[in-house]
């Protein structure tokens, strides 16, 4: 296997800062809103499961792989249950396969008792000749006896056949990357309420084609932060070509003091521009600074290391609708600037679901939303129409 080293571009040492003014200047610009799901929006791909946070089989530049007319997908699943948010304490990866409107199930990712963790969480894939590398989440450890958020990120690869479509002869999973514990906190908490854990997860791949140097890009949480809020975007570096070396890089983007998840973190390719993007929620801002809605979130550079500016002057490049806030979650923007996601809570028509709980299981999605496309420009970037 080669092992040439890369070579080691120079890196910021000041991350870019997404900062209280940026979001509060959000109420005072015109937003881009995404389409209202409807029922017509809703299509059932696996009986009795839901799936969220969904990510294309890519080609190491960016662009989704053509496999034999189909589109592969990994994407979170869980039995139905009847509070959703205890999906995440029994995900697992399952693949899809996608031609044209039609779906295709090929089952779970892995074998039963292979992964590291306690459940499987977000991640990339790319595709070089039949080889399929997966970065993903180890959430938790394999056969703990009460389930912990710890999150730690690993590597794993396969061979694709296409006549599944399935990825057979997984490797033993690699962790690539662990915590400084000093910039970076270590995700090893006992347990935490959603919105509130501390992140070292969804490693996102990335390969630079001004040196063909390899990144993962991840959500993470900055140590030395006197706030609740303190999200952050990180990245690591594979120093050679076979990625069984690995550096942690200061990260690229802070949220601290302003919000405590920059989740699914990505940079994609475009124009020559370097585009960082990120999903949150309204209810991971800093408590008493200014909120934005759920939505994409990003910024962008002239380097992979920038320096970066929020797009649209605030980071908000596209938000659910008013009517609707809850409508969509985990935007994933593939390399031809299409942007998918997963339904969340959609109908609601202005109902809260602490006041009616019968909407938990009535009126959660966990299905693939209507795909979007942007259209980018510098530092502006909107849904096209």
């Amino acid at each position: 296997m080669n092992t040439m080293s890369f070579p080691k571009p120079a890196v910021s040492e000041a991350p870019a800062r997404w900062l209280p003014a940026h979001v509060a200047a959000i109420a005072t610009q015109e937003i881009s809103y995404a389409p209202v799901i409807g029922p017509e929006d809703i299509h059932p791909l696996l009986p009795g499961l839901d799936i969220w946070d969904m990510w294309p089989l890519a080609q190491p530049d960016g662009q989704t792989a053509d496999c034999a007319g189909a589109t592969l997908w990994f994407a979170l699943s869980a039995p139905q249950l009847p509070d959703p948010l205890d999906r995440h304490g029994r995900a697992r990866i399952r693949l899809l396969a996608q031609r044209g409107t039609a779906w295709t199930d090929c089952g779970d990712l892995f074998p039963d008792n292979f992964a590291p963790g306690s459940r499987d969480w977000s991640g990339s894939a790319i595709l070089e000749g039949d080889t399929v590398t997966l970065f993903f989440t180890a959430a938790g450890r394999a056969g703990e006896p009460r389930l912990t958020v710890e999150q730690r990120l690993f590597l794993t690869t396969g061979k694709l056949d296409l006549a599944g479509p399935r990825i057979t002869g997984w490797t033993t999973p690699r962790e690539i990357v662990t915590s400084d514990d000093d910039v970076y906190v270590r995700a090893n908490q006992a347990e935490g309420a959603p919105g509130e854990l501390k992140a070292f997860r969804d490693p996102g791949y990335f390969r630079d084609p001004a040196d063909g140097a390899e990144y993962v890009v991840f959500a993470a949480s900055y140590k030395p932060s006197l706030h609740a809020c303190n999200g952050m975007a990180g990245i690591a570096r594979a120093d050679d070509a076979a990625r069984t070396r690995w550096t942690l890089l200061p990260p690229l983007a802070l949220a601290d003091g302003v919000n405590n998840e920059l989740e699914r973190p990505e940079i994609v390719h475009h124009a020559g521009l370097y585009y960082l993007f990120w999903s949150t929620q309204t209810h991971v801002f800093q408590p008493g600074g200014p909120a934005g809605p759920s939505g994409l979130y990003g910024m962008v550079a002239p380097s992979l290391f920038g320096p970066y500016q929020p797009l649209n002057g605030t980071g908000l490049v596209f938000a659910n609708p008013p009517d609707e806030p809850m409508q969509a979650y985990s935007w994933w923007v593939m390399g031809d600037l299409s942007v998918t996601s997963f339904v969340d809570y959609w109908g609601m028509k202005g109902r809260a679901l602490k006041d009616h709980p019968e909407l938990l299981r009535a009126q959660f999605g966990g299905v693939p939303a209507p795909f979007l496309h942007l259209a980018l420009n510098g530092a502006t970037a909107t849904l096209v129409k």
